[in-house]
């Protein structure tokens, strides 16, 4: 008797179709009748929703394949309830069979869609596949559609969100007694001053668990406090990305359902989670414990990575994160006491004579630095010298210095063009002068602060700072 793998995959896009269960009640029952067997060990089943559009998100189906090709495994064959189930993109479903008949002679069986072994029967299983493909992208774009029409309409295109339930049938949003309170302390707690972390942890502590029964993380806080149905409005990303915190694709309408928030509540959350983006960046923390007064500010000028802490106590210092971990190739570390040393009387020097550059801190994820890339550009000007010199030296041939040449020149290019398109800033002297006034002023407060204050205020003005160690010389890059 033949050995033969079951495929079992049920999407929620498709209506009309067998259960798990009666698909494989439906394939047993072929293996049965066709002197196949069909072990435990293979029957591969997709977690209900799995869409067949795309074999990489389709775990079961890769596990399936890697055992099938796999040169101890003794499957000859694959069922399946429909073709549909085995792939709904005719691309993927052809270079997957080809594959599997190629290098282990398994063939794909429709137990429902008998097709002779003929060229013909051939033919008649494109059509289907082309069928099932067609049919697909039909409905994907009715259901974008139908998607569009209730989000105009202020319906809700997604499922309840914590705070809120969808009574079965009403399609329409109902604050939920148990877990709104959940919500507004959240934002209770983010603006008295919590961290994202902090809120998280609080919450796991208390046993509280999140829409999807999951512990909270950072990000998931994050997401809560950003989203705007907690005022009555619904959000939607026609893209089908689930996070768009910069709202480049995201739109949004006035919802038809009751809000949890208040507006001055909500503006207040969305006004302290920019000053946390400005001042840590979009990925970092709401908060950043630290015992060194420059975390996080500091980095290498050789691959442009941030320094961390290393030692403790007066024998600590910074180091290049790629560093300690063999990914750069310069050592940069420099003791707690120099590196105070250095920044501050560099800072201070150039706040009083106005020798620094000044530019708006812009939080568009795409900002480019224009300090970094010319840094990058000398680099492989460098990496130029270099080839040039182990041609000279006879180490490489004519050949290779050409090739490892035009590798070099077009980064360069690549890097020169970003440079040019970097925009312009032109900050008013009064603007200077007023900035100068302040961060001097902040400048002295921070030696008298702990670490973390004194961290937290010279990022109100300072966006970062490259160190080099050769020269013993730092950069400091300031924002408004």
């Amino acid at each position: 008797m033949k050995i033969a793998a079951a495929y079992i995959r049920v999407s929620t896009d498709d209506q009309l179709e067998f259960s798990p269960d009666s698909q494989l009640e439906k394939i047993l029952d072929y293996a049965k009748h066709n002197d196949m067997v069909v072990p435990a060990e293979y029957i591969f089943r997709e977690k209900e929703g799995i869409s067949g559009r795309s074999a990489a998100k389709r775990p079961e189906f890769q596990r399936m394949i890697a055992t099938a090709r796999n040169k101890g495994s003794d499957i000859s064959m694959i069922l399946v309830w429909k073709f549909s189930r085995f792939a709904r993109n005719q691309e993927e479903s052809i270079v997957y069979k080809s594959l599997l008949k190629k290098e282990r002679g398994i063939s794909v069986v429709s137990v429902s869609e008998p097709i002779s072994d003929s060229d013909f029967g051939g033919l008649i299983e494109r059509i289907i596949e082309w069928m099932d493909g067609y049919y697909s992208t039909r409905l994907s774009g009715e259901v974008m559609r139908g998607m569009t029409e209730r989000f105009q309409r202020g319906k809700p295109v997604s499922a309840a969100p914590l705070g809120y339930v969808m009574p079965k049938g009403t399609g329409k949003l109902i604050i939920d007694p148990q877990t709104a309170p959940v919500v507004q302390y959240i934002f209770e707690r983010f603006l008295a001053g919590d961290g994202y972390k902090h809120i998280a942890l609080n919450l796991n502590a208390q046993g509280i668990k999140t829409r999807r029964g999951n512990l909270w993380e950072s990000r998931t806080i994050r997401y809560v406090i950003q989203n705007p149905i907690y005022i009555g409005k619904i959000r939607w990303n026609p893209t089908g990305k689930k996070v768009d915190y910069y709202k480049t694709k995201s739109k949004i309408v006035d919802g038809d359902h009751d809000a949890i928030l208040s507006e001055s509540q909500w503006t207040a959350a969305q006004n302290r989670v920019k000053m946390i983006c400005n001042m840590y960046g979009h990925y970092a923390h709401s908060s950043k414990p630290t015992g060194n007064l420059f975390c996080g500010l500091i980095k290498c000028s050789t691959c442009g990575a941030t320094m961390s802490s290393v030692g403790g106590g007066k024998r600590g210092g910074l180091q290049c994160t790629n560093y300690t971990h063999s990914r750069c190739t310069q050592s940069h570390y420099i003791s707690n006491d120099k590196i105070h040393r250095l920044v501050f009387s560099e800072i201070e020097y150039e706040l009083t004579y106005g020798t620094f550059s000044l530019q708006r801190k812009n939080m568009k994820p795409n900002v480019i630095d224009n300090s970094m890339i010319q840094s990058k550009i000398e680099r492989e000007q460098r990496k130029l010298d270099r080839v040039k010199d182990s041609y000279t030296a006879g180490i490489d041939t004519l050949e290779e210095y050409k090739e490892n040449k035009k590798k070099i020149l077009s980064e360069i290019k690549k890097l020169e063009a970003k440079l040019s398109a970097a925009p312009m800033i032109n900050i008013s002297k009064a603007n200077r002068k007023i900035f100068c006034k302040e961060a001097l002023k902040d400048l002295q407060q921070c030696e008298s602060l702990p670490p973390d204050e004194g961290n937290r205020i010279l990022r109100t003005f300072i966006d970062h700072i490259v160190f080099d160690r050769a020269s013993q010389s730092v950069q400091i890059f300031y924002h408004l």
